[in-house]
């Protein structure tokens, strides 16, 4: 059978190809241990009621749109035309959002400005437009980081292409049971891998492992994420 790539498809195939050309990746996995985070996840869904369940999707962006403020140079966009990185103050998170149509990365806009729930509801929000086909071309441009989750699929590790002409991506594995050393002794922890790339023409190993561990930091402590951002 003949299936011809065309419309969403065929954009979708020549900027990931043009990503993978163009910028040396650098991945680096980290496991993190949300066994808190999750406990703070279920009291917070169980005072919903009957309302929409929070995914993890919003507390890894919460946290790192916090991270961001100390590795500015990771919340950029490289304009090759110009031979010039962009950095940005304002963090703008596309949150990749898998769709009848293929891959799609609408854009939570100035999500350094939000609380964690107006978070949610917008991440929510975009990701349902983008599904629906209901997403606005501005809704679709213009992200300065990229988030990619596959839920509970998203395995033990992963490596994402980078969301051209952003340096860095942040790719979240499912969350497992896992045995853990704590203060000596053998536990069950609630465990996930993040397996996060960037482009290492701008973003150094050493400063990508850096904010990882930040972000990790923040994972692991869920207070850290409930405060206002900037805090």
């Amino acid at each position: 059978e003949d299936i011809r790539i065309i419309g969403v498809r065929r954009v979708i195939a020549e900027r990931v190809a043009e990503a993978k050309r163009s910028i040396p990746h650098f991945t680096y996995v980290e496991e993190i241990d949300v066994t808190d985070l999750e406990a703070e996840r279920g009291r917070r869904n169980a005072a919903r009621g009957d309302g929409v369940k929070l995914t993890p999707l919003p507390f890894v962006v919460a946290a790192l749109v916090r991270v961001l403020q100390d590795f500015p140079r990771c919340n950029a966009r490289y304009d090759a035309a110009r031979q010039v990185l962009v950095r940005h103050r304002s963090v703008h998170v596309g949150i990749a959002t898998q769709t009848a149509d293929g891959l799609k990365v609408p854009v939570v806009r100035n999500a350094d400005r939000l609380d964690f729930e107006a978070l949610a509801t917008e991440i929510a929000r975009v990701a349902a437009a983008a599904r629906d086909n209901t997403a606005t071309r501005e809704e679709l441009a213009g992200s300065t980081i990229t988030v990619t989750s596959l839920g509970r699929l998203g395995g033990l590790v992963s490596t994402p292409v980078i969301n051209a002409p952003e340096v860095a991506i942040i790719g979240v594995n499912r969350i497992v049971e896992r045995p853990v050393v704590r203060d000596g002794a053998v536990v069950v922890r609630r465990m996930m891998n993040l397996s996060s790339s960037f482009d290492h023409r701008f973003i150094d190993g050493y400063d990508a492992a850096a904010m990882i561990q930040a972000l990790k930091q923040r994972l692991e402590d869920p207070a850290s994420i409930a405060a206002r951002p900037g805090q």
